[in-house]
């Protein structure tokens, strides 16, 4: 297993308690764990944790114990009417780009013929019958949490009817629901998993990897902790949504780990699943998201999809960061988004270069600067306190284009920009005075008139404190650019749990909002589709993947310099 994410080093969680103790008491020698999503939809950042929890465990227990520490990435794929290659190699470039790679790519559907054959074992044990009931009297018959089940009036057909049976639904003699395989357990267990789960269904469903193979298929619950036990993994990680599932882990394990002779007995363990305010992480909601048309697709930069996430500009970097800083716990928690801002903020602070964007440009036009004359100033990527080096030239001539934001017909007081009157240095150039303002016919400020100092040039002149520093473009250099900015998904921290219609009622109009006739500066015009930038006083932000064009370039935001969600919600 290659990886160019660093092994983890965080101490002291529970999983790695359980997988020390086991080490010590001699029950495994090596660490073998698997990533196991299903291939009907594309990951989030909740399934990074899982991502960079089990890769990362057996990156450690590598370099602790040598080359047999191993993880899989093992496609559970039993349900062939939902599952695609599409979503396949979504999920490998997903993994890959997070940085990790598998010892050995696996699919459930590799281990059906297994299956079936250990199907049959347990009818002949006694331990798994054919039912004949409809999925509504199976549901009837099951009981709830109060009122215990009752048993199928088909569990106490014979081995030999029930083997009959199972044989004939692999042939395709029935049609899809008219019998199913199920363990033979008991209908009053408080969990409800353990209430005669079934085993196997009928789908005259084409599979992507099988074809026509097969026409019976293994429910997930039975498939699951069979693959693992097939590849010797030896801690079966999952999140505490399959807690109640675990006594069925065992289960299927335990009465067929004799005849099936696995390598090793797995054991599973569950953590808690990332929950992240401001989002949703529920596949069904993003489903119905990309589904509706209210986003751009699954790599849509408002999703927290992996895909999403790197559109919007996210790194691996700091996607593993984010996982490191919530770590693993046993009891569900809200993480705020907050705390995922923070790791991109930290990493693009240290490697994105500095430059000049203004996103709503205002003229204006330096009157006693000559007219022809263009200076080529300099203008460092990095500031001085950073052991980075690497600088451009920005043209500076007559006639700029400033923020509407940095400039105020009235100013408000410690308004420090730049004001009728009021002197304000420009980023990497000179100080301007404005002396005078042009207006269209509804009184909207449309131009300002300036003169600049040619002695302030990088520097105060003795005597003088000019407090406010803005950022511009030359107006004759300027690249035309349109400029996406991205924010929350949600305008609530929790999406409602009623009705789709509430719950798309809390997707923020705000999160996205296009801009063109934006003016970046000229070195910009070479930039390339995945290159990030710190614009100035604006934000990080990243060319887009899909969109970024010579001529015609695009730019997604992907944070802000700091926490202006927070803000507003205070004001």
């Amino acid at each position: 297993m290659t990886s160019s994410a660093p092994a983890s080093t965080k101490p002291g969680d529970f999983i790695r308690d359980i997988i020390n103790d086991d080490l010590a008491a001699g029950r495994h020698d090596k660490v073998l764990t698997r990533f196991p999503p299903e291939p009907n939809g594309f990951l989030h950042i909740g399934h990074a944790k899982s991502i960079c929890l089990n890769f990362g465990l057996a990156l450690e227990y590598r370099e602790r114990l040598g080359s047999g520490s191993r993880c899989h990435l093992r496609f559970d794929d039993t349900d062939p009417a939902k599952e695609d290659t599409l979503f396949e190699d979504g999920i490998q470039a997903d993994v890959r780009w997070l940085g990790f790679d598998w010892d050995g790519l696996y699919h459930a559907s590799d281990y059906f013929e297994q299956m079936y054959d250990y199907g049959e074992h347990l009818i002949k044990e006694g331990k798994a019958f054919v039912c004949s009931l409809s999925d509504a009297e199976i549901k009837e018959y099951r009981g709830n949490v109060t009122t215990p089940g009752k048993n199928s009036p088909y569990r106490e057909r014979s081995v030999e009817e029930n083997l009959d049976l199972f044989r004939r639904m692999r042939k395709g003699e029935f049609k899809d629901g008219e019998h199913v395989l199920r363990g033979k357990i008991d209908m009053a267990n408080p969990n409800m998993k353990m209430r005669d789960p079934m085993l196997y269904r009928i789908r005259h469903t084409a599979h992507h990897m099988t074809g026509d193979k097969w026409c019976i298929y293994p429910m997930y619950d039975y498939a699951h902790p069979i693959s693992d036990a097939i590849e010797g993994i030896t801690h079966s990680i999952c999140t505490l949504e399959f807690e109640n599932n675990r006594e069925l882990y065992d289960w299927a394990i335990d009465n067929l780990i004799e005849y099936a002779k696995f390598p090793s007995r797995p054991h599973q363990y569950e953590f808690a699943r990332l929950n992240l305010n401001y989002t949703v992480l529920s596949k069904r909601r993003l489903l119905e998201l990309v589904e509706g048309n209210h986003v751009s697709g699954w790599d849509d930069p408002r999703l927290p999809t992996i895909a999403g996430l790197r559109r919007r500009g996210y790194t691996p970097e700091s996607i593993r960061a984010f996982c490191a800083t919530v770590g693993v716990a046993k009891a569900n928690s809200i993480v705020d988004m907050a705390q995922l801002e923070f790791c991109i903020r930290d990493d693009l602070n240290q490697n994105a270069p500095r430059v000049l964007a203004v996103l709503k440009p205002l003229k204006v036009v330096i009157e006693n600067y000559p007219d022809t004359e263009v200076q080529e100033l300099d203008a460092a990527y990095y500031p001085q306190d950073m052991p980075k080096e690497g600088s451009r030239k920005v043209p500076f001539c007559k006639e700029l284009y400033v923020e509407q934001d940095d400039f105020m017909l009235e100013p408000i007081k410690d308004f420090y920009r730049l004001a009728p009157g009021k002197e304000v240095r420009l980023r990497y150039a000179y100080c301007i005075t404005c002396t005078d303002v042009i207006k269209d016919a509804d009184g909207n400020v449309t131009e300002i008139r300036a003169t600049y100092d040619p002695e302030t040039l990088g520097a105060n002149p003795v005597g003088r404190k000019v407090k406010g520093t803005i950022h511009w473009v030359s107006a004759r250099h300027a690249v035309d650019a349109e400029v996406r900015l991205y924010d929350r998904l949600l305008s609530e921290e929790a999406p409602p749990a009623g009705k789709d219609s509430e719950f798309l009622n809390a997707v923020n109009p705000n999160a996205l909002q296009v801009l063109t006739g934006c003016k970046l500066e000229r070195s910009l015009s070479e930039s390339k589709p995945g290159e990030r930038f710190q614009f100035e006083r604006q934000g990080y932000f990243i060319a887009d993947e899909k969109d970024h064009k010579p001529g015609a370039p695009v730019f997604n935001r992907i944070v802000t310099l700091k926490d202006s969600w927070a803000r507003s919600q205070k004001k």
